[in-house]
């Protein structure tokens, strides 16, 4: 079975799980942040990045209910190693940022913070909070910062119930895109 087969099982098989006390499954927030970066015209490798940017709850044992006992399990890096193996760094390296990106919009963006859903307020507490500014201006001049800052916008808005996407098997050719 190829990687691209693995992760679409894997994503059909455990996608039903919550979205950390969103409304929507995991398998449904993966969609949802696809899509949007496809409705954008993003590359495929952004689209297969915005598939796979919480694929790290999915594969980590210990991820259900970390946030809200206050532990940060690292699901960016998480994914971002677990997929490193077979992906190119266009679509890790905004993965392993998403949530940086998180942490230097509510620093850099103003009103973004009250755009957060009640659990990215918590995820963020447990994350480090908002950057600094020295912080912020370090993230941004990162090769690759405006990708992990378009994911970032993809996944607060990828939170919508009962919402129709395209389906897992749609996105199969982004994720063959992003292999190595």
């Amino acid at each position: 079975m190829s990687i691209v087969d693995e992760l679409l099982t894997l994503y059909a098989d455990k996608g039903g799980a919550m979205y950390g006390g969103e409304d929507v499954t995991q398998l449904a927030h993966a969609l949802q942040s696809a899509a949007l970066a496809e409705a954008e015209g993003a590359r495929d490798v952004l689209v297969a990045a915005a598939l796979l940017h919480d694929v790290g709850h999915l594969v980590d044992k210990h991820a259900q209910g970390a946030a809200e006992a206050g532990i940060d399990r690292q699901h960016e890096d998480i994914a971002a190693g677990y997929l490193s193996r077979w992906f190119k760094p266009e679509v890790i390296e905004p993965i392993r940022r998403h949530v940086a990106a998180k942490r230097c919009l509510v620093t850099t963006e103003t009103g973004y913070f009250e755009t957060l859903s009640e659990a990215s307020v918590i995820s963020l507490k447990v994350q480090g909070g908002p950057f600094t500014k020295d912080e912020a201006a370090a993230f941004l001049a990162l090769p690759g910062a405006a990708d992990a800052l378009k994911l970032r916008k993809w996944d607060d808005l990828a939170k919508v119930k009962d919402l129709q996407t395209p389906d897992l098997a749609h996105y199969r050719r982004c994720l063959e895109a992003g292999l190595k």
